[in-house]
C-alpha cells in the first residue's frame, strides 16, 4: 500500500521549513524519516539537500539501503520526485565540488561552479530572483514564471538542453529547474519562496506525469 509523501532524512536539509511548506500546499501525510521502507511505500518522494555536492553525496549514500529504495521507489515505479537544491543537483551524473563525486545519475550533466566575468555579480548566487520556464519541456508546466529564493555557488548543467524546465540569470543563463519524466528538480527554495514556493508545490502534489 502507498502511503503519503516521504521527505528523505540523511542530514543534508532543512527538513522542517520543507515538511511545513509541503503541508502548507496541502500535504496531509509526510513523513520525515531515514528509513528506506518509508520509501519504498510512499506515493512521492522528496530529496532536499543544503551544503556541498560532495558532503550531500557522501551522507546519502550513507545511510543504508537509501540509494536502492529510491532507485526503485522513483526510476522503476515511477514515483513523483522532487529534488531541491543540492537534492536536485544530486540528480546529475557527477559534481566537482571539493573534488569529483558520483550523482545518482538520473539526467545526464555535471554540477559545476558558477562562473561570472562582471565584479558586481556575486557568488555565491543569493536572494530572490526570476524563474523563466523553458514552454513545451518536461516539467515546464510545473513551473509559473516569477520570483523565488536562491542559495547556490554551483549549478547544474544538463548535457541535453531538454531536461532543462527553468532559467534564471544570474551573469548569465543558470539552470533553475530540471526535468525528465516523473523527476523534477529545483536549484532554488520553493519552502523560502513564500506564495510562489507553495503555488509550485500544489501543483507538484497533483503531478501525475
Amino acid at each position: 500500500m502507498k502511503d503519503g509523501i516521504a521527505l528523505i532524512d540523511y542530514g543534508a536539509g532543512n527538513l522542517q521549513s520543507v515538511a511545513n511548506a509541503l503541508k502548507a500546499a496541502g500535504a496531509d501525510n509526510v513523513k520525515v524519516s531515514s528509513d528506506p521502507e518509508i520509501v519504498r511505500r510512499a506515493e512521492r518522494v522528496v530529496l532536499p539537500g543544503v551544503g556541498a555536492f560532495a558532503a550531500c553525496s557522501k551522507a546519502l549514500h550513507a545511510v543504508p539501503g537509501m540509494v536502492d529504495a529510491l532507485q526503485r521507489k522513483v526510476l522503476q515505479e515511477g514515483a513523483p520526485f522532487l529534488g531541491i537544491c543540492v537534492g536536485m543537483q544530486l540528480m546529475a551524473t557527477r559534481g566537482v565540488e571539493h573534488g569529483v563525486h558520483k550523482g545518482l545519475g538520473w539526467i545526464p550533466g555535471e554540477v559545476l561552479p558558477i562562473v561570472v566575468t562582471d565584479p558586481k555579480i556575486k557568488v555565491p548566487h543569493m536572494g530572490w530572483n526570476d524563474v523563466a520556464p523553458m514552454k513545451h519541456r518536461d516539467g515546464a508546466e510545473l513551473i509559473d514564471r516569477g520570483e523565488a529564493y536562491f542559495l547556490h555557488s554551483y549549478h547544474f548543467v544538463p548535457e541535453e538542453g531538454r531536461h532543462i524546465a527553468a532559467i534564471t540569470d544570474h551573469g548569465g543563463a543558470i539552470t533553475a529547474a530540471v526535468a525528465r519524466d516523473n523527476l523534477l528538480g529545483l536549484q532554488f527554495h520553493p519552502e523560502k519562496s513564500q506564495r510562489y514556493g507553495i503555488d509550485l508545490l500544489e501543483r507538484w502534489l497533483m503531478w501525475n506525469p
